[in-house]
């Protein structure tokens, strides 16, 4: 039997059975050892594997709403070379990452405002260059963080789609890592793949799945059981349900308006679900910061990117 359709099996399985407990594994304290200083900015990547599962209307939004109550967020958009933040903004930026690296430009000229103060750096969409980044690039791009002015209060990440190199990468060097899945057999498998790329090759012990696109809170929580069930039997990672965000005609409303759902319609029930999603953060607990000989966002470590 071959991996993909073993995967959709134990998928099915999972469905098909009756309730569990859900296996969640807690790694002891001398595997993700704290570093020795605490970062001022906590990094949240936001992933999902296959594309299509909103993963991009999730990190806007989620950002939108930590914006709009106070907090000090900035918004990178790491789909290298397919980005479009800030076409769901309206933003229209003159500069992004390529110019960076090729010198152009610092990563600080390369802000643009948003609504209610939110910060975006902008990826760049139909670029050539910026879709043929090798490791190296990306990882100058997330060492690029460090010597920001004023570094914000929560950073999210927009990875791309897949389990390439660019997202197992940024998605690494984030202190979270939010899973999206939707009601899709490809999702959840992709997710899976996700997570084990990031478990295996760098160590990343603690996944936030958060089911998007569900029409009832119990769709969402057998999706997020299907993927600790299949999860727990073959990886060692830990697995926190973030809750669902509702499939809401709203949503589609406000990316035709180029805005946020949370912005354009505050009392929608998609905007309801990203606002429990942000409560939710402040919840998380410190992040127990890895000291796994890799770089990260805000780490303010000289770390090669050899190994990537």
């Amino acid at each position: 039997m071959n991996q993909a359709a073993g995967l959709q099996n134990l998928f099915s399985a999972a469905q098909a059975s009756h309730r569990e407990e859900l296996p969640i594994f807690h790694q002891a304290a001398n595997l993700r050892p704290m570093v020795q200083h605490r970062r001022t900015t906590r990094t949240i990547a936001v992933a999902g594997g296959k594309g299509g599962v909103g993963k991009t209307t999730v990190a806007v939004n989620l950002a939108m709403t930590m914006a709009m109550a106070g907090r000090n967020v900035m918004l990178l958009d790491a789909d290298m070379g397919v980005a479009n933040i800030d076409v769901q903004l309206g933003l229209n930026p003159t500069r992004h990452l390529g110019h960076m690296l090729e010198g152009q430009c610092t990563l600080q000229d390369l802000i643009i405002p948003a609504a209610h103060g939110l910060k975006v750096i902008p990826g760049g969409s139909g670029v050539r260059r910026l879709a043929k980044m090798g490791n190296g690039e990306h990882a100058a791009v997330i060492r690029a963080f460090d010597d920001l002015i004023q570094p914000p209060e929560f950073l999210i990440v927009d990875t791309a789609a897949g389990v390439a190199d660019n997202v197992a990468m940024f998605a690494a060097a984030a202190d979270d890592v939010l899973i999206v899945v939707c009601d899709e057999l490809a999702s959840l498998t992709d997710a899976y793949a996700l997570i084990k790329i990031l478990a295996h090759d760098f160590g990343v012990r603690r996944f936030r799945i958060v089911a998007n696109m569900v029409r009832q809170a119990a769709d969402a929580r057998k999706l997020y059981e299907k993927m600790a069930r299949v999860c727990g039997r073959f990886l060692d990672v830990a697995l926190d349900y973030m809750g669902m965000l509702p499939h809401d005609e709203w949503l589609r409303q406000a990316i035709r308006r180029q805005g946020a759902v949370v912005d354009l319609w505050p009392s929608s029930r998609a905007a309801v679900g990203f606002k429990q999603l942000a409560g939710a953060v402040d919840t998380w607990g410190e992040p127990a910061y890895p000291d796994l000989g890799r770089i990260a966002f805000f780490s303010g470590q000289n770390v090669p990117a050899a190994g990537w």
